[in-house]
């Protein structure tokens, strides 16, 4: 009984219904194992690049109405969001990043869930 304790990664509740990292690591910039909350926005996107040490680039695509020729535009939008450790996001994947307070001068998202 005392192993399955044990076993059990502890885990910080962020407030968002998502399915938290089975691995457990010592970010202190994880939402979850660490001291970082979040708040504010949740984007979902895919991962374009994971080149920088802890960050990655996410990128999103929406539809912008232009009203003159009632038609649709498609826009892009990168957002560079911390990378936590226990959360092994890789090129391609789809992740859901949620706002939280500025990490460095580009970067104010962190990565919360892999979607695969």
């Amino acid at each position: 009984m005392k192993k399955s304790q044990e076993d059990k990664v502890k885990v910080r509740d962020i407030g968002v219904d998502v399915t938290p990292p089975s691995e457990k690591c010592d970010d202190p910039h994880c939402p979850f194992h660490g001291v970082l909350s979040v708040r504010g926005a949740i984007i979902e996107g895919v991962v374009v690049s994971t080149r920088m040490q802890g960050t990655i680039t996410v990128e999103r695509e929406h539809q912008r109405y232009i009203p003159k020729y009632e038609r649709f535009e498609k826009r892009t939008r990168r957002y560079f969001a911390h990378h936590p450790s226990c959360i092994k996001a890789a090129q391609g994947d789809t992740v859901k990043i949620m706002e939280c307070r500025p990490l460095s001068k580009e970067v104010s998202f962190v990565v919360i869930e892999r979607k695969g």
